[in-house]
């Protein structure tokens, strides 16, 4: 497979930080989908949920990760897997809202299964880029579809990525593809830029007696953060190093994506303590 980079010197030495800029770690790409591209996986993910069981009630949040993360999570690295809001439920258990208006995300294989988002997950331009970044044998590792459900899009905590998807050397990059207009009143992006030169700060573990993470976090200033408001169809590259979070989505409008996470496994080593157990090795998008 002939592949041919897409991203020009400059956009590299800003996702890089080799030049003087005060938005490195990440890469803002516009109109990477069309129109045409987001409506099709909107329009999927709603046919997904029509058909979704929600008798299920796994919840996920950021906030109470070790306690929540349960068998229904583990096994949704293979499988599309849904995942209510935490304030999607009232006192008596019961959603507060229909179903489509009160789940988190869905995941983890959305990549693998469905055809949708296969077809947009691995399409030549995904796989130009990350060529671009020095990909030799990268494997989509993760898929989410996530909903920033108006008024109870829950808060993402600060993080990396590479945290919960760790390779040696590391090698983790994430694909946040906005599936609609993303902004600081209904929960876009927020990141410290610069902050993937600092290093990982902490692992997200999985062992005999469930996941945590090996030290704490440290506390940020919120002026730290720049917000990253964005497009629907523009594509932001986050460097898996990089401090990002995005806060409680109050506003009356929903703000879904899909991230994607990227790991190379060309002389790179999959944790086995990561979250993440698959019983098939994933396909690679290319081999260079």
């Amino acid at each position: 497979m002939g592949i041919v980079g897409n991203l020009s010197s400059d956009q590299l030495n800003f996702f890089n930080s080799n030049a003087e800029n005060d938005m490195a770690g990440y890469l803002v790409l516009e109109s990477f989908s069309s129109p045409e591209e987001v409506k099709e996986m909107r329009d999927r993910m709603a046919e997904l949920l029509q058909g979704f069981d929600s008798s299920n009630t796994s919840i996920f949040s950021t906030i109470n990760q070790q306690k929540l993360t349960d068998d229904y999570f583990f096994e949704s690295a293979e499988k599309i897997s849904f995942f209510f809001e935490e304030k999607a439920f009232g006192d008596d258990g019961c959603l507060k809202q229909p179903k489509e208006l009160s789940i988190n995300k869905v995941g983890h294989a959305l990549h693998e299964l469905d055809p949708v988002f296969k077809k947009n997950s691995s399409s030549e331009k995904i796989s130009s880029m990350l060529f671009s970044l020095g990909y030799k044998r990268p494997v989509v590792i993760q898929s989410m579809y996530i909903f920033k459900q108006p008024g109870i899009g829950g808060e993402v905590v600060p993080h990396q990525d590479n945290s919960f998807l760790y390779t040696e050397p590391r090698s983790c990059t994430g694909l946040w593809l906005a599936l609609e207009d993303a902004n600081i009143t209904n929960g876009c992006l927020w990141a410290i830029p610069g902050s993937h030169k600092n290093g990982l700060v902490r692992r997200f573990i999985r062992d005999e007696n469930g996941v945590h993470f090996d030290r704490p976090f440290p506390s940020f200033d919120r002026k730290e953060f720049v917000p990253i408001e964005v497009k629907s169809g523009t594509l932001v590259v986050i460097h898996g190093d990089l401090i990002h979070q995005s806060f409680e989505n109050k506003s009356p409008r929903s703000r879904h994506a899909l991230s994607l996470h990227v790991v190379d496994t060309d002389e790179f080593i999959w944790a086995k303590d990561n979250w993440i157990r698959r019983k098939v090795e994933p396909e690679p998008l290319y081999v260079s």
